[in-house]
């Protein structure tokens, strides 16, 4: 049984997947709250599929893009659970399973887009097929406007740049191990994949008084 969770975007995503298909599949109802609900919402998909933790096989996660604690919190249980229980886990750009989801909907390429804060947008670009062929960057929506389907929140936010949105919104971990089981993206060590500095840093030494 694969565990699979994303803590990219403002809500968490949590499935199973017994290696045919997707047997749970949570998602938080409060954003913003990623520590306090990935745990709980694990225990809960566990339960519903009537296993325990002993019974789990492998783990997925995404990578990010994304804000460094909501990352954090996702890699860190991650790679703790697949420490203590043994298992190996699998990341996957958390765009690409956005391009995963979107992939069989739309009729040509297009863009997925996702919230970077900052009045800036992640964005990666996909052919028909779902492949990733430019990105993952960072950006302000306007230097990256496009006429192409826009898939993600970022097109909804961002319509004047983006006018085609469409699609999915946020990261599915239901998607996420359908990735991974079928091999649909490339696979990375769990590792945060930020693009840009967090916004805390270590305090700077203090500027001598003249």
């Amino acid at each position: 049984m694969l565990l699979a969770f994303d803590t990219a975007s403002p809500t968490v995503t949590v499935a199973l997947h017994d290696g045919e298909d997707v047997v749970v599949e949570l998602t938080s109802d409060r954003s913003m709250k990623h520590g306090e609900q990935l745990a709980p919402l694990i225990e809960e998909s566990l339960q519903r599929a009537g296993i325990v933790r002993q019974d789990l096989t492998a783990i997925a996660v995404g990578v990010g893009p994304g804000p460094f604690t909501g990352l954090r919190v996702g890699l860190v249980t991650a790679r703790t659970l697949a420490h203590v229980l043994e298992l190996p886990v699998y990341g996957v750009c958390s765009l690409d399973v956005l391009a995963a989801e979107a992939a069989g909907q739309l009729p040509g390429p297009f863009v997925v887009a996702t919230d970077a804060r900052r009045k800036e947008v992640y964005l990666a670009s996909y052919d028909d097929g779902g492949v990733r062929q430019a990105g993952p960057a960072v950006a302000k929506p306007d230097a990256v406007a496009s006429e192409l389907p826009v898939v993600g929140e970022g097109g909804t936010l961002y319509p004047a740049a983006f006018p085609a949105h469409t699609g999915p919104q946020r990261p599915s971990a239901g998607w996420l191990a359908r990735v991974v089981t079928e091999e649909l993206a490339e696979l990375y060590d769990p590792d945060p994949l930020y693009l840009r500095r967090p916004d805390a840093e270590s305090p700077r030494p203090p500027k001598r008084v003249s």
